[in-house]
């Protein structure tokens, strides 16, 4: 299973290596450079707020789906067009409520346009995250790993276009970039339908009513992780735009520590997406999971510790490479959301493993208490220390669940090696600190600096067996 794992994360890390950081650090921020932190702020704070409210829309399906397809293949033909069906009952209610609430809070009317087409893209990607559940389901990785660059690559291409191809003569407007979005989202859903109804076989076609409402009973609290999750993962934005005089700009400010994280982050979640259907047909067989989840931990945390210290080190450096204006501002921000990222990886992991094993009402618990401590910490410090106090919320946030899922983690499974591969971990962080220590003191130039701390991580994970060279060989061969 190890060696399933391993191949199938090295794909799904290839492509994304090669098509995301594009997107990110060539298109992403072009587009926050051209339009400046004021405009990209007031996108930014739109789309958080499309966010917050996907579950509406989502309600845990992709979740349950992939979960129910792995332990049984042959229910994709039953489960999806019962599912299809009320993903679009969803996206009403999504739409109705999420424009409702933006009215109510006093969007106008150029944010309730923008917001509208945001709206209609979060439908799509939900979209084609549930098609993509399908295929990971059925086990079809190297297809799914294809098609989780798809729709960035579409969108390097539009986008690309309109940034340098000069059309119409006219300045980039940040309407073009959500229009981009929704073009590859369109396309990107034709074709992952085209290829999950080439794996389907419809001997009958019939839409069960009460069996959308047993799969809405039976899949509600993979939703409310999920809205939980996001609140605490995207208010801060919002509450940003909403709360200050310039909160657009703060806004901005924060997208510009964010980005990394967020790009980070989805290192993550290529785990969880590989992880999840395997964690299920292991628990469902009664096979040990605690090899795979030793190794897997080991696999994310390592590089999550790593570039949470390199790029810490020279937050101001970077954040003067990437941004035109307001980097001595973004620098503390960006320093402190990576610091989260270590956090965030831990949770991933953790929470893929429980949401295997179906432990959704403790989780949801600790998502609720996490929602309240990142509101009231938002609320607290965003008037005094605007979107720093933000990210510090965030990261006080992301540390109280890491630490409380772990736990979890231990009290229901009982692995033996939680205690000793903290000692190496804390050992493994201790000589990186030290080791950016001797590089800031030898006036070495930042980027051969960050190289080294980057060289050192990978030798000390070898040399403390955090990552085996034995266990990589005999997973790949």
């Amino acid at each position: 299973m190890k060696r399933k794992f391993l191949t199938n994360l090295t794909l799904l890390i290839i492509l994304n290596l090669l098509v995301k950081p594009f997107w990110v650090l060539g298109i992403d921020l072009t587009v926050q450079n051209t339009v400046g932190a004021a405009e990209y702020g007031f996108y930014f704070s739109l789309l958080s707020f499309s966010l917050l409210l996907n579950i509406v829309q989502e309600m845990g399906i992709s979740n349950y789906n992939n979960r129910e397809i792995a332990r049984d293949q042959s229910r994709i033909s039953n489960l999806l067009p019962n599912i299809l069906v009320l993903k679009l009952i969803l996206a009403v209610i999504y739409f109705t409520v999420s424009l409702a609430i933006a009215l109510a809070i006093g969007y106008e009317w150029l944010q309730i346009r923008l917001l509208i087409v945001l709206l209609f893209n979060q439908f799509l990607h939900s979209l084609i995250l549930y098609l993509r559940s399908n295929i990971s389901g059925l086990q079809m990785f190297r297809t799914d790993s294809l098609l989780s660059v798809t729709d960035r690559l579409l969108m390097i291409i539009i986008c690309s276009i309109l940034l340098w191809g000069n059309v119409g003569g006219e300045v980039f407007r940040i309407e073009w970039f959500v229009y981009a979005q929704t073009a590859a989202y369109v396309i990107t859903s034709v074709i992952i339908t085209l290829i999950v109804l080439s794996n389907a076989n419809f001997s009958k076609l019939a839409i069960d009513f009460p069996g959308i409402l047993n799969m809405l009973r039976q899949s509600y609290p993979y939703a409310l992780l999920g809205l939980l999750m996001i609140l605490y993962y995207r208010t801060d934005s919002v509450m940003l735009e909403r709360m200050l005089p310039d909160g657009m700009v703060q806004a901005g400010i924060y997208a510009q520590g964010f980005r990394i994280l967020d790009a980070a982050s989805m290192l993550g979640f290529l785990f969880a997406g590989i992880l999840l259907p395997m964690f299920a047909r292991m628990i469902k067989q009664k096979q040990p999971v605690g090899q795979l989840f030793s190794f897997s931990f080991r696999l994310l945390i390592v590089p999550s510790v790593t570039a949470a210290i390199a790029l810490n080190f020279y937050r101001i450096e970077i954040m003067e490479l990437l941004y035109r204006h307001h980097a001595d501002e973004a620098a503390p921000i960006f320093g402190i959301l990576m610091i989260s990222f270590v956090f965030i990886s831990i949770s991933i992991l953790s929470g893929t493993l429980l949401t295997a094993n179906g432990s959704l009402r403790r989780l949801n618990m600790i998502a609720v208490f996490s929602v309240i401590m990142n509101i009231v910490l938002n609320i607290l410090l965003i008037p005094g220390y605007q979107a720093l106090g933000s990210a510090v919320a965030s990261m006080a946030t992301q540390l109280f669940t890491a630490i409380l899922q772990v736990l979890m983690v231990q009290r229901i499974f009982r692995f033996r090696m939680i205690t000793g591969q903290a000692v190496r971990f804390a050992l493994f962080t201790g000589l990186l600190v030290l080791t950016a220590l001797v590089a800031g003191v030898t006036d070495l130039p930042w980027v051969y600096g960050f190289l080294l701390i980057c060289l050192a991580g990978v030798a000390f994970s070898f040399t403390l067996r955090l990552i085996k060279t034995r266990e990589i060989m005999e997973s790949l061969f």
